[in-house]
């Protein structure tokens, strides 16, 4: 079996920065995270172990702790004053990718346009886009879109939202109102889009995919849609603990992609898991995953010395 990772995978700017903001919080105790970090189980599992307060993403009560920190995630002006006027001190960690897409949402509205968020309702990032606008439209999929009466829209998505899914509700968003004029900003984040280009060169090379990352990340389950999408036998785990050999019997060539929510350890122990795997039923030939012999990839993706 030949192991074949994607070029780019795994964990974004965003959450990294984030990761790297709660290290260097010397009383954990101290703060409360606004909602989840991440969606990963492994990273909520350090944070509750290093004593850090967690307040669920919906709920509506004060956290008791002096400090609250914002998750990677952000969340609306409205409720960033509610938590200040409470006498809280905000840990702000909000990725600048999303920040970019408030301002949009924002600059939309300011133009006098009705907004328009392409992304899942329910959301953490799309709550924190939709609680600062006047009537926002959250479309998830073609079945959400319809013919309003406004004559001016303005369109921004969640994040992670597929580029082509994008396209595709922007398109069906102009044919059922073309007595509006559309204004359309891309607040796609790049390491996004960078996963899914990454993944659909992979698709064509394998023959079995596994796609590592929590189940509750929206970007992750793009990633395994997008294999399923391409008939290619896909595999989602959350952690190495939940990878069977048997599942890869008859496998030829698998390929390994990642969530931006995905500690690079992990993906590093699921590449391992199949590296070995491949291993123990090689033949003299290479399974490093490149068609190239001499060598194999450390976890940033760089080839060491064999």
């Amino acid at each position: 079996m030949q192991v074949m990772r994607a070029d780019e995978l795994g964990m974004c700017f965003g959450v990294r920065d984030a990761l790297a903001a709660l290290a260097q919080v010397d009383d954990p105790s101290a703060v409360t995270i606004h909602g989840e970090l991440v969606h990963n189980p492994e990273v909520l599992g350090w944070l509750h172990r290093r004593g850090f307060a967690q307040s669920p993403e919906h709920a509506r009560a004060v956290p008791t702790t002096p400090f609250v920190m914002v998750t990677a995630h952000g969340i609306s002006e409205r409720e960033r004053q509610r938590l200040q006027q409470a006498g809280k001190q905000l840990l702000d960690t909000t990725c600048p990718l999303v920040k970019k897409a408030h301002a949009a949402a924002q600059q939309l509205q300011q133009d006098g346009r009705r907004v328009v968020v392409l992304g899942k309702p329910g959301h953490v990032e799309v709550r924190g886009l939709v609680e600062d606008l006047r009537e926002p439209l959250v479309v998830a999929g073609l079945g959400d879109v319809a013919t309003w009466p406004d004559a001016r829209l303005g369109v921004v998505a969640q994040t992670t939202t597929p580029v082509d899914l994008v396209e595709r509700l922007l398109a069906a968003i102009r044919a059922a109102n073309p007595h509006a004029d559309v204004a359309y900003v891309d607040t796609v984040c790049a390491p996004t889009k960078a996963r899914i280009q990454a993944l659909e060169r992979l698709l064509p090379r394998v023959d079995a995919l596994v796609v590592v990352g929590g189940r509750d990340s929206n970007n992750t389950r793009q990633l395994v849609v997008l294999g399923e999408a391409a008939g290619v036998r896909t595999c989602h785990v959350a952690h190495v603990r939940e990878l069977d050999a048997a599942w890869f019997a008859g496998v030829q060539v698998v390929g390994l992609t990642a969530g931006t929510s995905t500690l690079p350890r992990t993906v590093d122990e699921v590449q391992g898991f199949l590296l070995r795997l491949a291993a123990a039923g090689a033949d003299g030939g290479d399974s490093d995953g490149d068609g190239e012999r001499g060598g194999r990839r450390d976890g940033t993706g760089e080839r060491r010395p064999a």
